[in-house]
């Protein structure tokens, strides 16, 4: 199976243990998501398309994603550009940001048409995020968007995590608009219930759940913090207990490993159930250590079981 994330990756500012000292990585909600992918399933062939600067950090970077097991191939190269940085501070493991992106060249990763038509061509699942669609201008993003849709009825798999940020957005509106714009072209939806409930007044996560399905999505998969996991693929629904975290260090990558676990347990021909569960084991295990990108036992992981 070949998967393209689409996004930006940006440099990482993440605290150590030692007040004051900050750790410089790469990360970003869609590219941490194809790291983790990349790790818990090596026979899925995983890309990213994204644009990056001409300058030394963004060789680094792309560097780094071939050392992850990344393929670069669509990493576009903007001259005179860079990539965002940002810096996590974090309060008893909840997470909170800020950012220096005014000058990313990720901002220019739907601008090449030929290019996004070849990236999607060559792959079998595509994924991207809210936060994908919010940094794009509004002609990029509809040239994304067109293109998502014509990779979907070209017989193309689309996953879909809404990942709302309003700092993004130039109002509320354009957020929960575009976002659905995002889901009516999407196959599999991941939203997150608590940031539904706020900006689309859902009641509950099987409201979520019943708004991505009338938009046009067939399998939503609503994360709930420790509640949960509420899901619907076709006519099945139902729910899966998550197993409570004993002591939440960093939640930073919670959402993106789980949508890993799903996409590797989707890989393999898992059952919903199945794929669910190993997410969550995987987003387990990642809250507990500090950062975006974290070392994972893959033994310690439940086996994906294939049906």
């Amino acid at each position: 199976m070949r998967v393209l994330a689409i996004g930006e990756c940006m440099a990482e500012l993440a605290p150590t243990d030692k007040a004051s000292d900050f750790r410089l990585g790469f990360a970003g909600d869609t590219f941490n998501t194809a790291w983790y992918l990349a790790r818990c399933a090596p026979d899925v062939q995983v890309s990213y398309l994204t644009a990056v600067g001409d300058d030394a950090i963004s060789e680094k970077m792309r560097a780094f994603m071939r050392e992850s097991g990344i393929g670069d191939r669509f990493v576009q190269v903007s001259p005179n550009k860079t990539v965002g940085l940002y810096l996590i501070s974090l309060d008893q493991g909840e997470r909170s940001f800020s950012y220096w992106r005014g000058q990313s060249a990720a901002r220019t990763l739907a601008d090449d048409p030929a290019l996004l038509a070849d990236a999607m061509d060559n792959t079998d699942l595509i994924y991207f995020s809210g936060i994908t669609l919010a940094i794009l201008s509004p002609d990029s993003r509809a040239t994304l968007l067109a293109a998502l849709r014509e990779a979907r009825a070209g017989g193309k798999s689309i996953a879909f995590d809404p990942n709302l940020r309003p700092r993004l957005w130039t109002s509320d509106s354009e957020m929960t608009q575009t976002i659905m714009q995002g889901a009516a072209v999407s196959d599999i939806a991941l939203p997150s219930f608590e940031d539904e409930a706020e900006w689309f007044n859902d009641a509950s996560p099987e409201a979520t759940a019943a708004r991505y399905r009338k938009a046009g999505a067939t399998t939503i998969i609503v994360k709930n913090g420790a509640a949960p996991v509420r899901y619907v693929k076709g006519d099945e629904s139902g729910e899966v207990t998550v197993t409570p975290v004993k002591k939440i260090v960093d939640t930073t990558a919670a959402g993106d490993s789980f949508n890993a676990g799903v996409f590797a347990g989707h890989a393999s021909g898992a059952a919903i159930t199945d794929c669910i569960g190993y997410a969550c084991a995987l987003s387990r295990v990642v809250v507990q250590q500090r950062g975006a990108l974290v070392s994972v036992d893959l033994s310690s992981l439940p086996k994906i079981k294939v049906t």
